[in-house]
């Protein structure tokens, strides 16, 4: 029992670490992008009605984010050679028993370059999305073209040099809820005022002005209501990167956990009917139903979890065989592998 909390423990610090890591890369690739800008270009574009020119111009280019691959490649590596580490040093004849995970394995590469290179499109994908649905509503409101430009792309911080809010790295929901603030901030209507304070992730310094606007029965002052805004994406996008970062660390170290027993049957170290996977699930009131009832389920290794949705998982966070985001957002479970050396004797 002592081992497993170990080992539990050893994979929550990797966890932890990596998460920060990847949505480190992240925020850097948004900082990359937004420095490398043309918003001269970007606003002479939108004043000719032209979206695509504009987002041409701001170079949302796959391969900013290509420092979110190397850290996923880290942890993946990091993953496998932990879990060989933890295996049993000797079988049960006293034999000596020796596993190395192997990251550049034909299996291993593959999965990590096909991951990575699905998710950075994706991020990509997503940005040119919520960019579109932006610059598309701004022009139905008939909003100037540069200061459209600058809720993309944000303004630059005298102090810093660097340019900080916009929309840039959020998601598509999120741009949503931003134009949706900005509108309610706008307004001298007592019931957007009071939704806006609803938010869980605006910043509550400026809550006053609000209050006092509603009382007042008029908008926020401009000036202020610009500066919530900029806080409040600044929130949601911190938001964004540490889903991002939990996510895709997590997937990355239950797929290396999976790829070093894998390794270790194939390397004919350890018989295949020997392993077996255990679903742990956090133990918590936060855990997703469909992983409540996973818990404690046991399977042999080439066999797969099926949830009470339906969906096939080989292991938390896997999607190989179809899982979607409600089975994988935020989860938290781990999955246990246990070898019977006397499987084959009984």
């Amino acid at each position: 029992m002592a081992r497993t909390r170990a080992t539990r423990q050893v994979y929550a610090d990797l966890l932890a670490r990596y998460g920060q890591q990847v949505a480190d890369a992240f925020y850097e690739a948004l900082d990359t992008i937004r420095s490398g800008v043309e918003v001269q270009r970007i606003t002479a574009a939108l004043a000719n009605g032209n979206i695509e020119g504009a987002i041409e111009a701001m170079h949302l280019d796959p391969q900013a984010f290509n420092g979110i691959a190397d850290k996923l490649r880290d942890a993946y590596s990091e993953g496998g050679k932990v879990t060989a580490e933890f295996m049993p040093k000797r079988l049960p004849s006293g034999a000596a028993l020796v596993v190395r995970f192997d990251g550049r394995n034909l299996a291993a590469e593959a999965w990590l370059s096909r991951h990575s290179s699905e998710l950075i499109t994706q991020i990509t994908t997503e940005q040119v999305q919520s960019v579109r649905a932006a610059l598309t509503e701004s022009m139905r409101r008939g909003v100037n073209p540069r200061q459209a430009a600058l809720e993309i792309v944000g303004r630059i911080n005298r102090v810093t040099g660097k340019r900080e809010g916009g929309i840039l790295g959020l998601s598509v929901p999120q741009e949503a809820y931003v134009r949706t603030a900005r509108d309610q901030l706008a307004s001298s209507d007592p019931a957007g005022l009071r939704a806006y304070l609803t938010r869980s992730r605006r910043d509550k310094r400026f809550d006053r002005s609000v209050t006092k606007a509603i009382r007042e029965g008029k908008a926020v002052d401009p000036e202020i209501a610009a500066k919530a805004v900029t806080a409040y994406e600044r929130r949601l996008l911190k938001l964004r990167g540490e889903v991002i970062g939990r996510v895709e660390a997590m997937t990355s170290l239950q797929q290396a956990k999976h790829e070093a027993y894998r390794q270790a049957i194939e390397a004919g170290k350890l018989e295949e009917n020997t392993v077996t996977k255990v679903w742990r699930s956090a133990g918590d009131n936060r855990v997703r139903h469909t992983h409540e009832d996973l818990n404690a389920e046991s399977v042999r290794i080439n066999e797969a979890f099926q949830s009470p949705s339906g969906a096939l998982l080989r292991f938390p966070m896997d999607t190989s065989l179809g899982a979607g985001p409600e089975e994988i957002v935020n989860c938290r479970c781990d999955c246990e592998y246990r070898i019977d050396f006397y499987a084959n004797l009984r």
